[in-house]
């Protein structure tokens, strides 16, 4: 008997992957959390039935959130990271020995708890002396930092259930406040394909547009989300991602990824027809 998980990506939509085994099966107070064992992605984790990391494709999503705004900002200092209890983003954000201090907000810790059991290759490094982890909801923490953060990373579920309130104007302008005069905020912007996410697409966009003079998109394929393509916002108050990109620095840094290059950089900010209509009434 063969076994699968499916997600529901629209009514009439569903991404399918076999299983060999489950490993894990929760409940926490804000969510259901599984984690599977499959043939094709290796080990995957869900929440609420909806698929967050294989262990095959995370590193595209977890490179293109991080080293994005890493190549931009000439000194990362201090970092706060909302969401991303697997681990994936502060496995990236360590790589950089001149980050000084990242604050990590993580409304449950039991999904950090699973991660370091069953995803050890996401959630390699959240030992490290650099991190402070702060269990408790993203959008009331992000109400009392002000100008303490050189980048804020938003690695938000989906928004509804316990991410909901990371998708606000209330929480984009809470973290403009809290960013240094030159700080730069990147977040997950869903996909911009199937009519649903794309109209999340636009409400996030359209908030953000709000807040910050700096707001671009930029994409990567990602096999397992919903479509296969994903849209990162980069918001900032003074660098541009494209004109201020210094590559030759990033590059001397000789940091080896499996995705991200300053030349895709440069790439992932020339979106689509389709997205550039779909965003262009918010801008």
């Amino acid at each position: 008997m063969e076994f699968w998980f499916s997600e529901e990506q629209t009514p009439n939509v569903r991404f399918s992957i076999r299983v060999d085994r489950q490993l894990y099966s929760g409940k926490s107070e804000f969510q259901r959390i599984d984690v599977f064992e499959s043939p094709e992605f290796g080990r995957f984790l869900t929440l609420d039935g909806y698929m967050m990391l294989t262990e095959k494709d995370e590193f595209i999503y977890h490179e293109m959130i991080v080293h994005v705004p890493m190549a931009v900002h000439p000194r990362v200092r201090d970092v706060l990271v909302i969401g991303a209890g697997d681990g994936g983003v502060i496995r990236e954000l360590v790589r950089y020995p001149e980050i000084e201090r990242i604050d990590m907000v993580e409304i449950d810790p039991l999904v950090v708890e699973v991660c370091k059991k069953y995803l050890p290759k996401t959630a390699c490094c959240l030992d490290d002396p650099r991190l402070s982890i702060h269990y408790e909801d993203g959008l009331k923490f992000i109400r009392s930092p002000h100008e303490r953060y050189d980048l804020i990373i938003v690695d938000s579920t989906d928004p509804f259930g316990p991410g909901e309130g990371l998708f606000t104007r209330e929480f984009y302008g809470n973290c403009y406040k809290a960013l240094r005069p030159d700080g730069i905020m990147v977040n997950q912007h869903e996909s911009p394909f199937y009519a649903e996410d794309a109209v999340a697409c636009q409400r996030a966009h359209k908030r953000i547009v709000e807040s910050f003079p700096i707001s671009k998109v930029y994409q990567a394929h990602i096999p397992t989300y919903p479509s296969g393509h994903w849209l990162f916002g980069f918001a900032s108050k003074q660098y541009h991602p494209l004109r201020d990109l210094d590559d030759t620095r990033w590059n001397l840094r000789g940091l080896h990824c499996k995705y991200y290059t300053t030349t895709l950089h440069k790439g992932a900010f020339y979106i689509p027809a389709y997205v550039e209509e779909l965003l262009k009434d918010v801008e």
